[in-house]
Parts: structure tokens; sequence; C-alpha cells
């Protein structure tokens, strides 16, 4: 190994030079800039024939750059990473400096002690230290950037030319253990195309651009966050690259950017089917449900399950005086009582194993707890296994919601909020007409508060969506685990269609919606464009890289439909104060009537047969159609 190659590792190897070296550096620069000053003018001889009177002029003098390097902290950067602000306090400390010099000049007529400088040569020799000093930290840090390209080794165009483009190239280029090189921008505008941007061309976002990134060796690219919802949105690019082989990389669309921050490149992971579903950004009015939870007491039930959780992680941020969670899945609630012990130990969270079907133990909380708002997430959810299980189905969501609703009123919460789901519309099985039945009790039950015939004050607020990503029950984990396995990936039909919705973005909405609700309401929330399942499995399967995965259909499963409705036939939506959301207006019930139809269901359920239990849901619920069930049976008679 040569000397300089032995320099250039031990430098690149460090961390950074030390704050004194950097300033000798920078002192020397100094005393010989103003030297070669003196010798435009009087030349090498005569120059070299004053040396040490001219050294010692020039160190009396430069005391003023020491005193500016001093000021301005020219010397505490890192050279490798200069950037615009280090050069501008560098020209700072030479216009200071220079000022300084002429004026000590007039003021003190130091020329009678010292060698005489004009004032042209001040200004030459600011100048000249300027330029040298420019020069030194240009050159580090070329070099630098040469030997931190040498180890990098993935070519990558960057899709935005906005801030979140220009954010991420500029993390790209000046992190040393980036493993990108950026080789260019992709842009939809035709006003910047084909200019250059940081060193590199901005290409066009149209038919050739798969052609061009071969050319040029490029196996990845970067979406910037501005750019996410465009690429959902264009199918031939996203084909185009898939096909290619190209990976696509992005910010987890989970975490938003502020549009300020810096992005980092540890932050990017290759792109995932989900992220590639049609839907829009969501945006909440998230400051003014923060002013509403502030300082009260907030229960969640279900709180470790999908929805629940996520609800705690939104909610722990707006500081409330008492965050009590409650589910009788162990495991994932002490999952959820380290993540407030890690994220957010001020916060006086009580984490709760109960069973919310336990009349009993549910007002022992509410009687200690006292909460002012209930957001109800607890519920059996999986079609399948409530279409063998109908008085689980009973007990845990139906008898489960009354106790919750009734002690929410007994404790005079201000806001009772029941997450349902499209499942209840029109329900085909079980599970949907168990919810249904919950969102028709604690409508009424509002309605009934309202008309004056009970005592309370409680407001109850449903909210209704379909399939959430990321969720426990999601067929995406499913297919994951099926592409890893080699395949098949099983989807029950080749039209199945479901609406799905980022977890964050559906406990927003509920947020909202429950908070700015006034009570008897039924949110429906807008879930986008509904997606095929088997277009999911085959992006998956694409994206994977994956191949020989074959796509098998194994048939509808009990109780399940082709496609989720969000309302009822005879069902129509009012507008509300969030786009997304709307009201649906259905029908209306007596409290008392389904009060008592309800606790008949429940006394029934227990010892009775499945198909007893059943019967009877569907009297109460006469929409209640099965399908693809042993109970389709009950319809007929």
């Amino acid at each position: 190994m040569n000397p300089i190659k032995k320099i250039i590792t031990w430098y690149f190897s460090r961390r950074s030079l030390p704050y004194w070296s950097i300033f000798i550096v920078d002192y020397l620069i100094v005393l010989i800039s103003g030297g070669v000053s003196y010798a435009l003018k009087y030349g090498a001889m005569n120059t070299l024939s004053i040396f040490y009177q001219l050294l010692g002029t020039l160190c009396v003098y430069s005391l003023f750059y020491v005193a500016c390097f001093r000021i301005f902290h020219t010397y505490s950067g890192v050279m490798r990473y200069s950037s615009f602000v280090d050069l501008r306090k560098l020209g700072l400390t030479v216009v200071i400096s220079t000022i300084m010099i002429i004026a000590s000049q007039y003021l003190l007529h130091l020329s009678r002690w010292l060698v005489p400088l004009s004032y042209s040569r001040v200004l030459l020799w600011g100048l000249l230290a300027l330029v040298g000093m420019w020069t030194v930290r240009i050159w580090v840090k070329s070099l630098y950037e040469i030997a931190l390209r040498s180890r990098r080794n993935i070519n990558v165009y960057i899709y935005g030319v906005r801030q979140g483009g220009i954010s991420l190239a500029k993390n790209i280029n000046s992190q040393p253990s980036s493993p990108y090189i950026l080789k260019g921008f992709v842009s939809d505008g035709s006003d910047i195309v084909d200019y250059r941007l940081m060193g590199v061309k901005v290409h066009p976002n149209d038919e050739h651009l798969v052609d061009q990134m071969r050319k040029e060796n490029v196996t990845t690219i970067i979406v910037s966050p501005l750019k996410i919802n465009a690429l959902r949105h264009n199918d031939a690019m996203v084909n185009s690259l898939i096909e290619a082989g190209i990976k696509i990389m992005i910010i987890p669309t989970a975490q938003e950017w502020d549009g300020k921050s810096e992005i980092s490149y540890k932050q990017l992971r290759e792109v995932k089917a989900q992220d590639l579903l049609p839907r829009d950004k969501i945006e909440i009015n998230m400051e003014a449900v923060g002013k509403l939870l502030r300082g009260k007491c907030i229960l969640i039930t279900g709180a470790a399950g999908s929805i629940g959780s996520e609800m705690v992680r939104q909610i722990a941020p707006f500081e409330p005086s008492c965050l009590v969670l409650v589910d009788q899945a162990e495991t994932p609630l002490h999952d959820i009582r380290l993540m407030m012990m890690h994220d957010w130990p001020s916060c006086n969270a009580h984490t709760i194993v109960a069973d919310i079907s336990n009349s009993v133990r549910m007002e022992d909380i509410f009687r200690h707890f006292k909460p002012e708002y209930v957001f109800h997430a607890a519920a059996y959810k999986h079609v399948p296994m409530m279409e063998d299980n109908p008085y689980e189905s009973i007990i845990n969501n139906v008898k489960g919601t009354c106790i919750i609703a009734d002690l929410a009123v007994k404790y005079n919460a201000d806001k009772f909020v029941m997450v349902s789901t499209d499942k209840a519309v029109n329900p085909t099985n079980v599970m949907g007409c168990s919810k249904r039945i919950c969102e028709i009790y604690v409508q009424s039950l509002d309605k009934y508060i309202k008309e004056g015939k009970m005592k309370g004050r409680t407001k109850f607020v449903t909210t209704r969506f379909g399939n959430v990503l990321g969720s426990n029950g999601s067929v995406i984990p499913l297919f994951e685990k099926q592409i890893a396995a080699g395949g098949p990936v099983t989807v029950t039909h080749p039209d199945i269609i479901r609406f799905f919705m980022l977890i964050p973005e559906a406990c927003k909405l509920v947020l909202e919606a429950g908070t700015m609700g006034k009570g008897g309401e039924i949110f429906v929330f807008d879930m986008g464009k509904p997606v095929r399942i088997a277009d999911l499995a085959r992006r998956m399967i694409q994206i994977s890289g994956a191949k020989n995965i074959e796509i098998k259909f194994t048939g509808l499963r009990d109780g399940e439909k082709l496609y989720e409705e969000v309302l009822n036939d005879k069902e129509i939506t009012l507008p509300t104060f969030h786009e997304k959301i709307k009201i649906a207006k259905v029908r209306e019930y007596d409290f008392i009537e389904i009060k008592e139809n309800i606790q008949n269901l429940i006394s029934i359920s227990a010892g009775a047969d499945d198909m007893t239990i059943v019967r009877h849901m569907k009297n109460l619920v006469p929409e209640f159609k099965s399908q693809h069930s042993k109970y389709e049976v009950l319809d007929k008679q």
C-alpha cells in the first residue's frame, strides 16, 4: 500500500480530524496566502529577503483571522461533510478579518513597526485565503465521495424531484454507510426533464424508463414519500418495473412525512403489494381530536387487537389522564404493557386482563376508573370461526357489547364509540349478524336516552369499515407465508373482492367520527376502490420474485360472500365533517323491545344447539340470509 493510499484510508476510517488539525490547516493557508499576495507585487527574491519580518507581520495580522475562526467555529465542522453553510462561514471570516486588518492599519499605524501592506495587498490576501480554504474543503469532500463511491454497489433512480426526492438524494450522497449510488431522477412533469439535478440527469416517466435504467445498470428505484400515491395509481409503471425485475423501495406508508424533516435511506424498505393498493391519503384533524381527549380517562376494549392496539398508539400521545386497556388475550396485552412502558412511560396506563362478557368484572373496572370515553373494539371477528361457534359470537359480541354500553350509561361516560364492520350490512354470516345486533342495541339506547326515557348523558356512535391491512385476520400475512413456502396461494373464489384500508387510517377515522359524532349515528367509512383478491395474490407473487407459484381456488368459506356491502339497500348516506365519512340512515328500533329480544337471545343461547341460536338471530335481524352455510336451510323455512 503506497503512502497516499494509507493516509486516505486512515483519514476516512476516522469519524473526523481533531479540531486543532483543521485550525492549523486553515491558519497555514492564511499565512501562505499572505506571503503569496506580497510576492505577486514585489517578487519572490524581495519577499525571501525579508522573510522573517514578513512572517512576523503576517502572524500579527492573522490574529484577526484566529479571532474570527473562534467566533464562527470554522474548525468545528467535518471537512468531508462540508456544506454551503461552512463555506459561508469562511467567507464571513475573511471579510471581517480583512476589514479589521485595514482598520487597524489606519487607526494604529502599524506599518511603522511592521512590514507595510497596502490595502490592495490585504484584499488580495483575503481573497487568496478564502479560495485556499474553500479549495481544501472541496478537494477533501470530492476525495471522500470518490472513496465512498467505490464502497457502494447499488445503482438507483429516485422517483420524485420535489422536497421528498431531494431529501432522500442528499441523505444517500452524504451518508458513508449508504449502499446506493444515485444515477438519476424520474419526473412526471416535462418542465425539468433532461436537466441535471445534484449532478445527475432527470429522466421522464414514460415507456422508455425501464430501457434507460437497464442502460445505466440501475436495479432499484426509490420512491419519494410525495410520489407514493402517484405510484399506486400508475399500474403501467408498476407492472413494467416489476416485470423488469427492478426493486421498488419506499418509506413505510404508515409513517407520515411532515415535508420538512430529513429522510434517511435507513427508513427505506422494499415495496409490498398492500402498499400499491389504490387508495387516497386520508387527512384527519388530529389536533381537534387531541383537544377533546386530552386529560380524559379513556377505556379501550380489545386493546391488544389490531384496531385496539393502534388506537392505543394514537391516543397515548394526547396525554389522557388515564388509559384503561382491557383484553382477555394475556400475551398480546402484555406486549401492549411493555410498549406503554417503553414509548409512553409518563402515561397513566392500566392493562387489565378481563372478559367483557363478565358483568361483575366490568362493573368493577367502570366503578374504579369511571371512564369518560369508551372505545369498544373487542369482538370475535373471524367469519368461519363464528359460523362454527354462534354461542361465543352471542356471548362475546352481543352480551359483551350490551354490558359495556349499559355500564357507560350507568357511570356517566361522555361518549361510547363502537367499532363495527361492513359485514353487519345485509349479513350472510353469524359474525356479521352479531355485529348488526350490537349496532341496533347501541343506536336504540342512544335514542332512548335522547327521548328522556332513561337518565343518562352518554352519546353512542358506531363506525363501520371493511378489512384493514396488517390485521390478524387479513389474507396478506397468509399469502406471504404461502409464497415463502413455495405455494400454492389459496384464494376462495376468482371473483371475490374486498375493501382495504390501513389500520392507522381506519383508527384515525374512528377517533374523528367518535369524538365529533353527536350520538346515534352509524358512520360509514369510504374505503376507496375494492380490490380483487386474486389480483392481490398475483401482485404479491410478482413482487416476491418467486417463480412457478400456483394460485389455487378453494371455494367460498362458510358464511362468506363475494363482496362486502357498506350500506343496506334501503339505507342512504348523509355527508359529514369529513369527505371520507358518511352517516348511514338506518331503520330505528324501540329500545325496550330490542333489549327484551336480545336478553331472550342470550338466555336461549345457553345450552341451545347452533341451529336454534341462529334461528333466533334471523328473527331479530330479518335481512340475515346465510350464504355457503349449513344455516341456509333456516331461510327456506
